[in-house]
């Protein structure tokens, strides 16, 4: 475990947690997905580990920036993948192995959870029915259909709105990602972030969070300050 900042000791009042890479390894499908989409709109197909750059950040924004596509080439391509991704969202997906206990401790422990995902807010919900997680959760927050709301800092910004409305202290939230939007997003919103390193970041991306993590073990001691066995 690295710590950045000592204030990661102290007591959070709601935890939000990103969903790609850090609750759910859904790399495999989201890849397959990008691959049939690009093999369908006649683009050149790029490799699993080159797509894994995709991963987290919202897809449109993502094609624009990467491929260069126009906002109606990227709109385009994204109903296109959403098509594939409506199967593989729950086949080629798993739960991290320690998650569902995290947050089951979480939940006994009564400390509030949301979601904070650049995913769309329906395949969210749908992923976290799959997997019988949504009791968990005090409140989802996801991107818009039409990703009008899709940039970390919004939907990060929405997640915590929901929480106040829930009637919950959001005075001392802390966020869990695996990518550095999750910190910038969580950062724009003067939120600490702890990352996770089972995800899809880079070491780099770290930059800026208060602690990294390596098991779900760590990440519970640093939230609900339960000892870690050395």
């Amino acid at each position: 475990m690295s710590l950045q900042n000592p204030e990661v000791a102290r007591s959070w009042s709601c935890v939000l947690f990103d969903l790609d890479g850090t609750l759910t390894d859904s790399a495999p499908g989201i890849t397959h997905s990008l691959q049939q989409t690009f093999a369908e709109i006649g683009r050149p197909i790029h490799s699993e580990d080159e797509l894994l750059a995709y991963v987290g950040p919202p897809l449109a924004t993502t094609l624009r920036e990467r491929e260069d596509f126009t906002e109606a080439e990227a709109l385009q391509a994204l109903e296109v993948y959403r098509g594939f991704a409506e199967e593989s969202d729950l086949v080629d997906n798993a739960v991290f192995p320690g998650v569902i206990g995290l947050l089951q401790t979480l939940k006994a422990d009564g400390v509030p959870v949301a979601l904070a995902t650049s995913k769309p807010l329906s395949r969210a919900r749908r992923v976290l029915d799959h997997f019988k997680l949504t009791d968990y959760f005090t409140f989802i927050g996801g991107a818009s259909e039409d990703e009008s709301r899709a940039d970390k800092a919004e939907v990060v910004a929405y997640a915590l709105a929901g929480l106040v409305e829930q009637g919950v202290d959001v005075s001392r939230p802390v966020m869990v990602g695996d990518r550095f939007y999750d910190v910038e997003g969580a950062n724009a919103n003067d939120v600490p972030t702890i990352m996770v390193e089972w995800g899809y970041g880079s070491p780099a991306e770290a930059k800026g969070a208060i602690a990294v993590v390596h098991s779900v073990d760590q990440l519970r001691s640093l939230l609900v300050g339960q000892a870690v066995a050395a």
